[in-house]
């Protein structure tokens, strides 16, 4: 039987049609075809629909995080309003991967306790297929309001603080397994990388090797279905009652069973995930982390592009590309970065496709088009994170000297106030 055939053969079991429509209602959704992607906005109903998408081909299927009155009603380019109109809820989908599969059910598993000790009791998680594990909250835990905000509306960044909340509260606990079980070199060559790109202001940083990347999910933000084969394992996104219980060999299509529901929501305490997004919220204001979170400045750019002469050495270092930790944020500061000091998105454009190439892995090229689309999109500017914020410069070890951060705050005030000294100087 060729690939093809077994996948076809996977993918007809009714079952697993079932799971596929259950978890898609009120969903977008997208069929991959090996490398090829699916129109979107797409929709399924019925257990036909997907049966055509795999007459079709199908080698994947993925379903948004948010759920929507009317997904075909999305498009490219809706403003922030019509989103909220058209979101009815959001699920809370914890990405964790890494290139050691034991660091990733580690991380897990201390997750896992994170959530339960704020009380959080009906989670799902789910083998992502490849080499990390998907842990789900339902929007129904949430309550409908906290602090003034309507949750409803309050995507991504809601995702964002859980995440960032949880990984604060798990990241010394997460160092100590690692190290217990693996020296500092062991941990570094298992993830394909050295021992000075996991040490972060000469300790330990467990997230260099695990990732749980919160910071560039967006709207309209796709995950792989649980059932869904993963292209580059061949393994299938498998549900699991416990984590203990996780067998790779289960993940087999021929060993699929599929007996467990994944963000089952006829069990729902409703609010309670209360606390946890109360202590996330906490947590946010005073790290200072809920100011990214909700960007809402006003900023008009200089007439003139400032060169790189003025640019501060955060912002330098990152222009000479990064390896492979930390290249979507990369990407994320530094097409904020240039917007702000006057550069056309054509330049911008330029300049990263360059870049990519200089990144010790690149990113493929459609996603840092993607991103410079988005931007465009976008009818006002944004400042880049600040220089304190805990999930970006210092985390990646491109933080500039304490003296320049604390006297400019963000990397567009140190590019304006050089351009201004440089003016100055030349005047008189």
């Amino acid at each position: 039987m060729t690939d093809v055939e077994k996948i076809k053969t996977y993918y007809a079991r009714p079952e697993i049609q079932k799971e596929f429509v259950r978890l898609s209602q009120n969903r977008e959704v997208q069929a991959w075809f090996g490398t090829i992607r699916g129109r979107r906005p797409e929709i399924v109903n019925f257990e036909g629909d997907i049966r055509d998408l795999i007459k079709q081909g199908m080698t994947s299927f993925h379903i948004s995080e948010e759920r929507w009155k009317d997904p075909l009603l999305l498009e490219a380019g809706l403003n922030k309003r019509d989103l909220n109109d058209l979101r009815i809820g959001w699920d809370c989908i914890l990405d964790l991967d890494a290139k050691n599969l034991e660091f990733s059910i580690m991380c897990a598993d201390l997750i896992i306790e994170a959530l339960k000790f704020n009380d959080v009791k009906n989670y799902s998680i789910k083998f992502s297929g490849n080499h990390g594990f998907h842990i789900a909250i339902p929007f129904e835990c949430f309550p409908s309001e906290v602090n003034g905000v309507n949750i409803k509306d309050y995507f991504p960044d809601g995702v964002r603080v859980i995440s960032e909340y949880l990984k604060n509260m798990i990241k010394d606990f997460l160092s100590a397994k690692i190290l217990e079980k693996y020296s500092l070199e062991k941990a570094a060559i298992s993830v394909a990388k050295k021992v000075e790109d996991v040490i972060i202001n000469g300790k330990f940083d467990p997230f260099k090797v695990v990732d749980i990347d919160s910071v560039l999910i967006s709207n309209r933000h796709l995950f792989r279905c649980v059932y869904s084969i993963n292209e580059k394992s061949g393994l299938v996104s498998i549900p699991l009652k416990n984590l203990k219980d996780f067998n790779i060999e289960n993940a087999k299509m021929e060993n699929v069973k599929t007996d467990i529901k994944f963000l089952d929501r006829e069990n729902v305490i409703k609010d309670e995930a209360k606390n946890l997004l109360i202590q996330a919220f906490d947590w946010a204001k005073k790290t200072n982390y809920i100011e990214e979170v909700k960007p809402d400045r006003k900023f008009e750019a200089p007439k003139v592009a400032i060169k790189p002469d003025y640019f501060p050495q955060c912002i330098l270092k990152l222009m000479t590309g990064v390896k492979e930790d930390g290249r979507k944020r990369a990407v994320f500061i530094l097409v904020n970065f240039f917007q702000n000091v006057g550069w056309s998105l054509e330049d911008i454009d330029k300049f990263m496709m360059e870049w990519n190439k200089k990144n010790t892995e690149p990113l493929r090229e459609g996603y840092i088009k993607a991103q410079i689309s988005w931007f465009k999109r976008q009818k006002k500017l944004v400042l880049p994170p600040n220089c304190d914020n805990p999930s970006y410069y210092k985390t990646m070890g491109i933080k500039c000297e304490d003296s320049v951060c604390s006297k400019c705050k963000n990397p567009v005030n140190y590019a304006l106030r050089m351009l201004k000294i440089n003016s100055s100087k030349k005047e008189k």
